[in-house]
């Protein structure tokens, strides 16, 4: 009869080890936030859930357009503006270790795409407006997305 009691409490140990290590596999944002960082937007983030010293692939991508214009030398833009505009989507990535602690803090950059545009002598292209949409950070390795919500522009 002990030997039957002393393997069902092993059993039950065993199923709690077990249960314990699905619940500490559960990969899933606590934060994710973005802000502007001069041209640049800083995707900042805090994913738990991951287990001790994991590997884990991110991406931060955006929706984003921009207003470039040809400004002359006294930084006014000339009654017949020479400008463009170009949208498109950026990304950034980057592998980091959750640690002993099973969590990963970091912040990833994105940088928008240039223009091509040309100015005239006496001209110089300037940036007008940049705004940046769709924010997310992506867990690739764990095919988790945290959707950051707002627009962020700089005039």
């Amino acid at each position: 009869m002990r030997r039957v009691s002393s393997l069902a409490v092993l059993a039950i140990l065993a199923l709690g080890l077990f249960a314990q290590a699905a619940i500490a596999a559960n990969p899933h944002f606590l934060r994710a936030s973005a802000r502007l960082a001069g041209d640049n937007l800083a995707v900042s983030f805090k994913e738990a859930g991951l287990g001790n010293n994991q590997s884990i692939d991110y991406v931060a991508s955006a929706d984003f357009s921009r207003t470039d214009s040809c400004v002359n030398g006294g930084k006014k833009v000339p009654s017949d503006p020479k400008k463009t505009d170009t949208s498109g989507v950026v990304e950034a990535s980057g592998t980091f270790s959750s640690g002993k602690n099973g969590s990963i803090s970091q912040t990833l950059t994105l940088v928008p795409l240039g223009t091509t545009l040309e100015c005239p002598p006496g001209q110089q292209e300037t940036l007008i407006s940049l705004t940046y949409f769709n924010v997310s950070i992506t867990d690739v390795t764990n095919d988790v997305t945290e959707a950051i919500p707002g627009t962020f522009s700089r005039p």
